[in-house]
């Protein structure tokens, strides 16, 4: 009997050894961790050539068109999509085309396709039709860095037989190393995340279902 409580003893203090072992790891490397799941969200590629360079709307002069035009001036495609909503009647994108030609851009790169889209699901399924219609098979992708991989994720699901090769655009609200420490990376990773998952598990199945019905 005195053998078995020694053994018990023995097997009880190792598994607290072993859990106090994996708890120090965890408290050294959480940050670590923190870090890695922040730097997720951000799909970066080499850009490459391309059918059409394609940014997102949410951005009438920023980063994001910004970016667009200069990968457009290093020919990496024949033209620059500006997708977005309508703004007091008028294509965002003439907005942004405005705005790139008083900084120097040529006009001639630029062409805009205007939607009523309130999310980057209903955006990628107006554009849908339209990648299809300029028979582009492979798409550099401009948005903001921490929306990057969710837009390469939506638009590959949506816009099935194009290949999107995801080029983010920088964006000072999200701080993608230590983004804890930050409110608004805060806000935007949990964002993110969320809708992520809500994309994998709820709406693309939901748009396979009516589509097969």
């Amino acid at each position: 009997m005195r053998q078995r409580w020694k053994a018990f003893w023995i097997a009880l203090g190792c598994a607290f050894a072993g859990l106090l072992i994996v708890a120090t790891i965890l408290a050294i490397r959480w940050q670590s961790t923190l870090s890695s799941l922040g730097s997720f969200l951000v799909d970066s590629q080499i850009p490459q050539q391309a059918d059409l360079i394609l940014v997102l709307g949410g951005d009438f002069w920023g980063p994001r068109v910004l970016t667009g035009a200069e990968l457009g001036t290093h020919h990496f495609a024949p033209v620059v999509l500006l997708s977005g909503p309508t703004y007091n009647g008028q294509p965002q994108g003439e907005l942004s085309i405005d705005f790139l030609v008083q900084k120097g851009y040529s006009r001639d790169l630029f062409q805009t396709f205007a939607t009523d889209a309130t999310s980057t699901i209903s955006e990628a399924a107006a554009l849908r039709g339209e990648l299809a219609r300029r028979h582009a098979r492979r798409v550099l992708l401009v948005t903001s860095n921490f929306h990057s991989r969710r837009a390469t994720i939506v638009l590959s699901l949506f816009c099935p037989g194009v290949k999107f090769i995801s080029v983010p655009a920088p964006d000072s609200h999200y701080h993608i190393v230590k983004w804890w420490e930050d409110d608004s990376s805060k806000q935007l990773f949990f964002s993110e995340w969320t809708k992520i998952l809500g994309t994998v598990l709820v709406a693309y199945p939901e748009y396979l279902v009516s589509r097969l019905l």
